[in-house]
């Protein structure tokens, strides 16, 4: 049986006598602090929330139950080594132990959770990466392309809603303890509870291990983010393109059932679950005859990478991280590996061989070329007084091999100068980066409003954002002006005639509207827009000097307006459910800054995704090393550990990491 201990901040701190009783413990102490997380995310993998949570919830569990979430888990654990399917099963073990009712979504739903099946932490991990890749990117650029012909190149970015990362090593040669160093933070969708969960992880005996890191609730071991006292990782989104879709003749389906999704307040929904094969439908239109297939890397192989989960809690080199990342799927990663003595840099993950019609946009079905094997990714060993810097950028030609779309350079650029010819470097040098708010992008935006000059109050805010710093701090009035010149001038390009068609983006039903949000696409390239001078038959300059005086009301700061703001399940249920108060607290920060708190200029200035864990890994002294997450480690509003980091995080600081067992407190539910 496991100890379960936790630290000042609620953060758990398992250790066992094997694999087996760690991953019971581990899944006793998700259970505990994320009772309803773990029933929301069990619910949206097996297409269920709407049972629970209304109708809202019926485009995701109608998009759950096509795209075959559970059946893809299923075969991915019976095609797992023994060994994995036994920590796999000891964790749901520990998670059905550890669940309770007494959380207060759980209360005001009137219901208990529910006991996990053994596939069913693959199913959460699948669940949460299946909308992760290039199928909202594709629907978007089939929909803009229709419109616009090839001007819809002038809107190809990094696509509004796919998740970032910035991750960076330095070698020991640049460090003050003479080992290497790594910092980084992924970015998504803020969520409440977070995403990520700090946890640490131990061994003892003849299979001992130590490590720290973050985990997705639902799932056992640590997957992205770990520091394993002699080796330690990060990863960032390789944006790469491993899913195509194809336009299908329902004449064509070769498998296919009903299933029926219960509605809360609601009849039931009888829900085609069809598949070509090519893949299965995720969009059924009987009427028409057509279908629209998605082939996916792990569907395909029936693989969710989990064999990789255990290898990299027993690594203790480069080597053995690197050799454990061959067993990983999906979402391709950019992986930063450090020793004590080296640093790589990697990609993991499967990218399908296939003709290039298919990266963009909708394949025709039969008879479209499929897939004829998988790109062998390349790997770099980083010098001893070298640096490597990811952050979703196009990394030169091998980018060409994951996919056709980046995200812009400008983390990237940043991060690189912050680092570049600096020697002695520490914990606090790399965790000082963290809180970087310089905007690349306010460069050549700002550009377009030198040599010109408005009228008005519309003079008075280009001046404002001609002397401002160009850092995005939530005390800024010039930040302040900036955003709001940048939203006003992305309803301006909006309003172009060409791009009416755009505004309607409910045409492939609400799973997909935000993605195909048109002042979300133009928001996010109004770079591009303003470098070609003209788009879409309108003066795309002319209308950034227009713009000026539509922002003359900006608030006197940034944050005022950009506030964080995490989404709870209840934000898409029945109306009558009221999520748990979050604060809005005011943050720095900016989509493109290395501090990312990202919004959409045009839709809203609340920062809705960024963050979501931060970290320096020290290898000189593991004890060194810092962390941190937005809010905090519990996830019941009522609990002392549900806010008490969001401080830290706030202000870019991050927290110690207790690795003393005698100063932590021992939880009930261990031995």
């Amino acid at each position: 049986m496991a100890e379960l201990f936790e630290d000042a901040y609620g953060v758990p701190h398992v250790r066992a006598s094997d694999v087996r009783d760690l991953a019971r413990g581990q899944g006793y102490a998700a259970a505990r602090d994320r009772a309803w997380q773990l029933e929301h995310q069990r619910r949206r993998a097996t297409g269920t929330a709407a049972a629970v949570l209304g109708a809202a919830q019926l485009p995701w569990d109608t998009w759950a139950r096509r795209t075959r979430i559970v059946d893809t888990a299923q075969r991915a654990l019976a095609g797992c080594d023994a060994e994995t399917q036994a920590f796999v099963a000891a964790f749901v073990d520990g998670v059905n132990a550890g669940l309770h009712d007494d959380a207060p979504e759980l209360e005001r739903l009137a219901i208990a959770p529910e006991p996990w099946e053994p596939w069913t932490p693959l199913a959460v991990f699948h669940a949460q990466h299946l909308l992760f890749a290039s199928t909202p990117a594709k629907l978007w650029h089939q929909r803009a392309r229709e419109v616009l012909g090839a001007e819809e190149a002038l809107l190809s970015r990094d696509p509004a809603y796919v998740p970032g990362s910035n991750a960076w090593a330095v070698g020991g040669a640049r460090t003050r303890s003479g080992r290497p160093l790594i910092g980084g933070d992924p970015h998504r969708v803020f969520e409440s509870p977070g995403v990520y969960s700090q946890v640490r992880l131990a061994v003892t005996g003849v299979d001992a291990l130590d490590v720290v890191g973050f985990t997705f609730p639902g799932v056992p071991g640590v997957q992205h983010f770990a520091h394993a006292g002699e080796v330690a990782w990060a990863i960032t989104n390789a944006v790469a393109d491993y899913q195509d879709l194809y336009d299908e003749s329902l004449d064509d389906v070769v498998d296919g059932h009903e299933e029926v999704v219960e509605v809360r307040g609601a009849d039931p929904v009888a829900v085609e679950v069809w598949a070509t094969e090519r893949g299965p439908l995720f969009e059924v239109d009987r009427d028409a005859g057509r279908g629209t297939a998605l082939r996916d890397a792990a569907t395909v192989l029936g693989d969710l990478g989990f064999d990789a989960l255990l290898p990299l809690l027993r690594s203790r080199t480069v080597d053995d991280v690197d050799r454990a990342l061959d067993a990983w799927v999906a979402p391709v990663n950019n992986v930063v590996i450090a020793d004590r003595d080296q640093v790589r840099f990697r990609y993991a993950g499967r990218v399908p061989v296939r003709a290039e019609a298919n990266r963009r946009g909708i394949a025709a079905g039969r008879g479209a070329d499929t897939w004829s094997g998988w790109v062998e990714l390349p790997r770099h060993d980083v010098p001893a007084d070298g640096q490597v810097v990811t952050a979703n950028e196009r990394r030169g030609s091998e980018s060409d091999l994951l996919g056709t779309e980046f995200a812009p350079p400008h983390r990237a650029d940043r991060i690189d100068a912050l680092l570049r010819d600096r020697d002695d470097l520490t914990v606090a040098d790399l965790a000082a980066i963290h809180g970087d708010c310089a905007a690349l992008t306010a460069v050549p935006l700002r550009d377009a409003l030198r040599g010109v000059e408005a009228t008005g109050a519309g003079e008075e805010v280009r001046q404002r954002i001609l002397a401002w710093d160009g850092v995005m701090a939530a005390d800024s009035e010039g930040a302040a002006a900036f955003a709001a010149w940048r939203a006003a001038l992305t309803h301006r390009i909006c309003a172009a005639d060409a791009l009416r068609p755009l505004l309607d983006d409910t045409v492939r039903g609400p799973l997909f509207a935000a993605y195909l949000s048109l002042p979300a696409s133009v928001g996010l390239a109004l770079e591009p827009l303003v470098g070609a001078g003209t788009a879409f038959g309108v003066d795309v300059r002319r209308l950034a000097v227009e713009a000026l005086a539509d922002a003359a009301d900006h608030p006197a700061a940034w944050g005022a307006t950009h506030v964080f703001a995490p989404t709870h399940a209840f934000d898409v249920a029945d109306p009558d459910l009221e999520p748990p108060v979050v604060p809005a607290t005011p943050v720095s920060g900016d989509t493109d800054t290395v501090r990312c708190t990202g919004w959409l200029p045009g839709v809203t200035d609340e920062a809705y995704r960024g963050s979501v864990a931060r970290y320096v890994w020290d290898l000189g002294d593991r004890a060194r090393s810092g962390w941190v997450v937005p809010m905090g480690a519990s996830g019941d509003p009522r609990s002392p550990h549900h806010l008490d980091q969001h401080e830290a995080w706030a202000e870019a600081r991050l927290l110690p990491i207790e690795l003393d067992w005698e100063r932590l407190t021992p939880r009930p539910g261990g031995r």
